[in-house]
């Protein structure tokens, strides 16, 4: 089992650890219903540092992006980023990912850390032919994650970067408590606001106290990977593994926004069909109407009780106090405000299908 460079911290501050992704984890702190609030309301700081992380670089570092992914990189300036996925040659999803720009030759890319080896197989495969340099960083940098609507003042105790004038889903590279050379991301999972910071391990510990210390008059707590769960499904994020996988295409998953057709790239066919004829399957989210808590894989049955889909995602929501999920269900029960029923222990529970997100 791996280990991020704040693992003693972790220890020390009676994290509760598990097992996720081959790392040994934080998935909560005080718990995760406190936690939670803390991000929507105030300001939380979590480990990321699992997440995998490759800089492709070179004069055909675009092209090779280009090809392994559906987006498209034409639209990247310096200094922006971009959410994309990398198609498997069968119409599923290998990974989701983030594309940095630093310029025009050099890109830097991360993705999810049970995919890291995968990813980096299924991109090398391509680039093969295309030539691009590629580097693993993934054992030398730390991530941490400060999110929340007081996030910004958080980190603008530490930086001379003004914050505020890095869009979201743009970054910029400057100093954070001293520490040089820091990749400041105003990006995140939890749909609360709030920045990312890439640098090397040895400046973990440094960069914790100094995010803890500075959040303190704004009521910062650690978070573990339990309240990054509940945060992201409230807003209707995708995660690997649950939502999207090597089985699932990037439409029927609600990701047509990130596919685009004005380049060529791996499964474009595939896609391009699914565009022109629909898709047969959705991705949707849902609220319970009942009292209930949906699970991973619980069965989606219509009135008459016959399977129309899967849940891939579900909790019970801190914020709206009832049962929300994600999941799969047939095109003829996938229209917001249709009534579904999930089951939950052998019980038909009622439900409907809504927009997200959910909050």
């Amino acid at each position: 089992m791996k280990k991020t460079a704040l693992y003693d911290k972790h220890v020390a501050l009676g994290a509760k650890m598990v097992p996720f992704a081959g790392f040994d984890m934080p998935v909560q702190y005080s718990g995760v219903t406190e936690e939670h609030f803390a991000v929507r309301e105030k300001v939380g700081l979590f480990d990321v540092s699992h997440m995998g992380q490759f800089f492709v670089e070179g004069p055909q570092a675009k092209a090779l992006l280009q090809k392994v992914t559906t987006n498209n990189l034409d639209t990247l300036e310096d200094g922006k980023a971009q959410y994309t996925c990398l198609p498997n040659e069968t119409g599923g999803i290998v990974d989701d990912l983030i594309i940095y720009k630093i310029n025009d030759e050099k890109y830097f890319v991360v993705v999810n850390a049970s995919n890291i080896y995968k990813d980096w197989n299924h991109i090398s495969k391509y680039n093969a032919e295309i030539g691009a340099t590629m580097i693993n960083a993934s054992d030398d940098m730390s991530l941490l994650a400060i999110q929340g609507p007081k996030a910004i003042e958080t980190l603008q105790k530490l930086t001379e970067v003004n914050l505020s004038e890095i869009p979201y889903y743009h970054f910029t590279v400057g100093t954070v408590a001293g520490i040089n050379d820091v990749i400041i991301s105003n990006t995140g999972y939890t749909g609360s606001g709030g920045f990312e910071i890439y640098f090397k391990n040895d400046a973990a510990e440094t960069l914790w106290n100094a995010v803890i210390e500075a959040g303190e008059a704004f009521g910062i707590v650690p978070c573990g990977l339990a309240a990054r769960d509940t945060l992201r499904l409230e807003k209707g994020f995708c995660l690997y593994g649950n939502d999207i996988d090597d089985t699932t295409s990037p439409l029927e998953a609600g990701l047509g926004w990130i596919t685009k057709f004005d380049k060529d790239f791996v499964s474009k066919d595939i896609f391009a069909k699914q565009k022109e004829e629909g898709v047969t399957r959705k991705l949707v989210g849902f609220e319970l109407t009942d009292k209930g808590v949906p699970r991973h894989d619980y069965p989606v049955v219509d009135a008459e009780g016959n399977v129309i889909g899967k849940v891939t995602s579900g909790t019970q929501s801190p914020m709206k106090k009832i049962g929300i999920g994600l999941a799969y269900v047939d095109k003829s029960h996938n229209k917001v405000g249709t009534e579904i029923f999930i089951q939950v222990r052998n019980k038909n529970i009622p439900a409907k299908v809504v927009k997200t997100p959910f909050v």
